[in-house]
């Protein structure tokens, strides 16, 4: 008896080993540590285009500008993985509707093309907000619930397009930085929505690492509001953002709100100048508000600059700023028992310029800033990746195809 009772120890132990073998991820599959965000548009086609094979195919768009040899740099560069933005709005658009299956395969092909070239990929869903040129952005997804169900079977059909490439290159993020429960005093919408993204995308890939986010532009403070437990998956990396301070990483930005786009000039830190040259900038950004701005608005814009000045103008408050997120996301993580490795900082970042605009930020201070947002990262234990290849914040290319200045990639070649 007491052998009969030891084999059925023997067979149950053994049946439970190949039950978490066939479950989809007990571990994270997918490891990587310096990143690279590549570009999503950079001539931006009106939705009106979309049907057309030449303006929407090869896709993302980058296809059409980087080759096999702009990849392998990356690779000499350090990087061990690049960040793919994949825009979805076309796949949730009838314009391309005799185009969808060629969409879906030439994702593949670029998935493809970056793994040959040494890198591992995330295939990140990164909606845009809409607007003349499109119909379907992030607000209806959010907003209206049939959009959301066309686009949880959109995650559910690219993922079953990835489902086959080898787990340890290729990684999933349903969707980039949600814009939901952004208000406080909103009940939470994203879990559930989250969930059921997830599901969607286990179902039809068993074996990818999926990258999953808190709301509100995945800062750190919503990633800490996630319970990981309602998550029944440990193939699973999550991800935050930051680009703190704001004030700084985004000097010029004329889609960033009605403040930041009358603030150029500003170092980093803050302290890289003498006072009273700080002044001068920050009286030059006065009276661009006084004379630019709407008049209803001038009081708040000027007060709100003036608190966020002081809340960063010693260094030491600004040290503070910027290890606020880090610290939130590790002490969520010990809470949770995540391992450092399956957190990733998926966007941060420094303007180079903003389109249109003749502000060019120095190289010196997007290098430091990049500097120091990589150490925080790297103290943590997280990877991390960059935004991005080009455009504003670009840190190979600039606008046009212009080489951007090469300090911010000088000091990644450095890191190792």
């Amino acid at each position: 008896m007491a052998l009969l009772t030891a084999m059925i120890k023997t067979l149950m132990a053994a049946l439970l080993v190949l039950t978490a073998l066939a479950l989809p991820g007990q571990a994270a599959s997918f490891s990587v540590k310096r990143g690279l965000n590549l570009d999503q548009w950079t001539t931006w086609p009106s939705e009106d285009k979309w049907g057309d094979r030449q303006a929407i195919l090869p896709y993302p768009e980058w296809r059409k500008f980087l080759g096999d040899d702009d990849l392998e740099a990356l690779k000499g560069a350090g990087f061990d993985f690049l960040r793919m933005p994949v825009d979805p709005s076309p796949f949730l658009s009838g314009e391309t509707l005799a185009l969808r299956d060629e969409l879906y395969a030439s994702v593949l092909d670029s998935v493809r093309m970056i793994n040959r070239a040494g890198l591992k990929v995330i295939v990140d869903m990164h909606l845009i907000p809409s607007g003349s040129s499109r119909k379907i952005g992030m607000g209806e997804v959010m907003d209206d619930p049939k959009v959301f169900e066309a686009y949880v079977e959109m995650v559910r059909k690219m993922a079953r397009t990835l489902a086959d490439e080898d787990p340890r290159q290729v990684a999933f993020e349903p969707m980039n930085e949600p814009v939901v429960d952004c208000d406080s005093d909103v009940t939470s919408l994203w879990p559930e929505r989250q969930q059921k993204l997830f599901a969607a995308a286990r179902s039809s890939a068993t074996k990818l690492t999926l990258i999953l986010t808190g709301a509100c532009y995945s800062n750190a403070a919503s990633l800490a509001k996630i319970d990981p437990k309602v998550i029944p998956d440990d193939n699973i990396i999550w991800t935050f953002h930051s680009y703190d301070p704001f004030l700084l990483t985004h000097q010029g930005a004329t889609w960033a709100g009605d403040f930041i786009p009358y603030v150029t000039g500003l170092p980093y830190p803050l302290t890289a100048v003498p006072r009273a040259q700080l002044d001068v900038t920050l009286d030059t950004i006065r009276a661009r508000i006084k004379a630019e701005a709407p008049w209803t608005r001038q009081s708040g814009l000027l007060a709100y600059l003036d608190e966020q000045v002081a809340s960063m103008d010693t260094d030491e408050q600004l040290r503070e700023m910027m290890d606020a997120p880090f610290t939130k996301v590790e002490a969520w993580a010990k809470a949770n028992g995540i391992k450092p490795q399956n957190i990733t900082l998926g966007e941060f970042g420094m303007i180079l310029q903003e389109y249109g605009n003749a502000y060019v930020m120095p190289a010196k201070y997007r290098a430091a800033y990049v500097r120091d947002m990589v150490a925080r990262a790297e103290a943590h234990g997280f990877s991390w990746s960059v935004w991005s290849y080009g455009g504003a914040f670009g840190i190979v290319d600039a606008f046009d195809r212009e080489k951007a200045e090469p300090d911010v990639m000088e000091m990644i070649k450095s890191l190792h």
